[in-house]
């Protein structure tokens, strides 16, 4: 049984501010990273050693600046599923990890459709995010292909992705949809970014 609670979920007003605090968050880690590289770079004429330094910081930012990259620009899928799906309140699990392993959630949508939902790009513990209700999450999107999920409120949205990646019947209900907000591929595949 879930609760239906607007029209789409952009339409809470918690969901804007939280989308607004996800691009900031999404930035910083962009600028954190690719900035001391640029800094470093500037500095080459001008500063003693600063060559050496803009070759180590790149070296240690390098793996990392692609991720946080790609993560900045799919925020625009978040809001596309935040402005084509409304908010819906399930029943969750959050499952202990081993440390490295990805950061997963269950959710029981019907007695015969739970879905273990990865969340992306980074594991957050959604648990303990101001999380009056960790055994209750919002969740926006479609169930077969992810979506968006917030602790009870809406005012942390993060994307998830099914965990075991599987292909789906092309068309049916809501698959159009799901294509278009960019939750599935034309070739019934969800999603992984």
């Amino acid at each position: 049984m879930s609760l239906s609670l607007a029209k789409v979920a952009w339409d809470h007003p918690l969901t804007p501010v939280g989308y607004r605090r996800l691009v900031i968050r999404r930035l910083g880690w962009v600028l954190s990273l690719g900035g001391p590289p640029l800094v470093a770079l500037a500095c080459i004429d001008r500063v003693p050693h600063a060559g050496m330094a803009c070759a180590l910081i790149t070296l240690l930012v390098a793996p990392y600046l692609p991720w946080v990259a790609i993560a900045y620009v799919r925020r625009h899928r978040v809001k596309a599923v935040l402005r084509s799906y409304p908010w819906r309140e399930w029943p969750c699990r959050h499952p202990v990890r081993p440390p490295g392993s990805p950061a997963t959630i269950v959710i029981v949508f019907r007695e015969d459709l739970t879905a273990t939902l990865r969340i992306l790009p980074f594991p957050i513990a959604l648990a303990q995010l101001e999380n009056d209700h960790p055994d209750r999450i919002w969740f926006a999107g479609d169930p077969r292909f992810g979506g968006v999920v917030s602790p009870v409120g809406g005012h942390y949205p993060v994307r998830v992705v099914p965990h075991t990646p599987r292909r789906e019947e092309c068309g049916g209900e809501g698959f159009e949809l799901a294509r278009r907000v960019g939750l599935v591929r034309a070739s019934g595949k969800a999603t992984r970014t």
